[in-house]
């Protein structure tokens, strides 16, 4: 598994970005996929996931209604599309690839390289 997150930038509250995650290998769809932040000088903290097939989705409270997870297992793809953007939603995000269900970061086994979501009020 090697994965590349992208669609990182800046954008004005209220806008809307779309990251990407691709996976240069072959076993994307056996992994249960997620979505980290880390904002400045906080932790690490779960954003969104999607179960293997992409029939289960499970989202942070501060997230929910805003942000929708989804993958593409044709594409080695999973997305997060972020809508009405908040600047608190300022972080790097990564995304993170794992055989356990969940929302701990101990749950993921591998990570791409994050990409900067910048939103300016």
């Amino acid at each position: 598994v090697q994965l590349q997150a992208s669609g990182g930038g800046l954008v004005q509250a209220g806008g809307s970005l779309r990251l990407s995650c691709a996976d240069s290998g072959r076993t994307f769809s056996t992994y249960n996929m997620g979505w980290f932040r880390r904002a400045p000088g906080k932790e690490r903290e779960f954003v969104a996931a999607v179960s293997r097939s992409g029939g289960s989705t499970n989202y942070a409270d501060s997230v929910k209604g805003r942000f929708t997870i989804s993958r593409g297992n044709a594409k080695n793809t999973v997305y997060l599309q972020m809508n009405s953007l908040k600047p608190e939603d300022t972080a790097v995000y990564y995304c993170a690839a794992g055989s356990l269900w969940g929302y701990d970061d101990t749950d993921y086994d591998y990570w791409g390289q994050g990409t900067q979501v910048t939103v300016s009020s």
